[in-house]
């Protein structure tokens, strides 16, 4: 990690409103050179500060996958109590694919369980872009595929087509 991103890091973990905002902003136009930063972003989506959370989105969308070894992080993450914490920790696992295997078992429990749709949704996502290795969530992807939520539906039936047999 370079000493830019790790300093964003701390800042963005701070007490300071402006140094976190700030933070944020920098790492969306570091992009994927922000790499590093994915889970404290992920994290800082529970802040209850508008402003900072349309920078940590805009980082978060430019970010690209997450590091591979953050899987166990992000797993416990996708059933946070916030929505877009828990909505980001999907979507970074789903861009990982086949690598955030580890994972299938803590979204398909999303899935299941998860009291909004919006992020119901984005594990069906997450569980599709990981393809052939989230095989264990075929029953939990086949109660989704026929339910009432056309989105879920949709997205739970394209995980299942990605599934062997």
């Amino acid at each position: 990690m370079s000493a830019e991103v790790e300093a964003l890091i701390q800042s963005l973990r701070g007490n300071d409103g402006e140094a976190r905002q700030s933070a944020a902003e920098r790492l969306a136009q570091l992009g994927p050179d922000a790499q590093a930063a994915a889970v404290p972003l992920v994290e800082a989506c529970a802040i209850d500060d508008d402003n900072l959370r349309e920078f940590v989105t805009a980082a978060l969308e430019e970010l690209g996958p997450p590091l591979p070894s953050e899987v166990g992080t992000l797993a416990a993450l996708v059933s946070h109590v916030s929505l877009d914490v828990a909505y980001w920790a999907a979507t970074l696992l789903g861009r990982l694919k086949d690598h955030a295997a580890s994972a299938v078992d803590a979204l398909a429990m999303v899935l299941d369980k998860h009291p909004q749709g919006s992020v119901k949704q984005r594990a069906a996502w997450a569980l599709g872009q990981i393809g052939p290795a989230a095989e264990s969530a075929r029953g939990t992807l086949q109660q989704a595929a026929a339910g009432s939520d056309k989105r879920l539906a949709r997205l739970a039936q394209e995980a299942l087509d990605k599934l062997p047999g």
